[in-house]
């Protein structure tokens, strides 16, 4: 049983800043990699950026530059800092893990999404 729980939308105007945050908690062995998507209304949902166990990162192009992720593995936690937002920028945000949930088993898990509205 994994929970992944996401916090730091809202609401911020062109040009500032959020900081998203996802925790996992639950059972398992150990998590691989961690990463952000997110979703407009009408359209797919995207990858933003990923990060794993080794610190490796990947980045959309449209936030390259602007956005940052990393993670804490003692606590389980990536984040997602997010600066010079841009109206296009809005959407629900999905934290995604992979985990390894059993011995040789991984799985991927969600978060509930978390709203980042952006105003012009």
């Amino acid at each position: 049983q994994v929970q992944l729980v996401e916090s730091g939308g809202g609401l911020v105007q062109a040009g500032g800043s959020l900081r998203l945050s996802c925790k996992a908690s639950g059972s398992f062995f150990s998590i691989n990699a961690m990463g952000w998507y997110r979703q407009a209304p009408g359209k797919q949902r995207e990858l933003v950026a990923a990060i794993t166990s080794g610190g490796g990162t990947n980045y959309a192009d449209s936030v390259k530059g602007r956005f940052t992720i990393s993670r804490d593995n003692a606590e389980n936690t990536v984040s997602l800092q997010m600066n010079s937002l841009k109206p296009e920028d809005a959407a629900v945000y999905y934290c995604n893990a992979r985990i390894e949930v059993l011995r040789a088993v991984r799985r991927d898990y969600w978060g509930q999404g978390t709203q980042v509205t952006v105003s012009s």
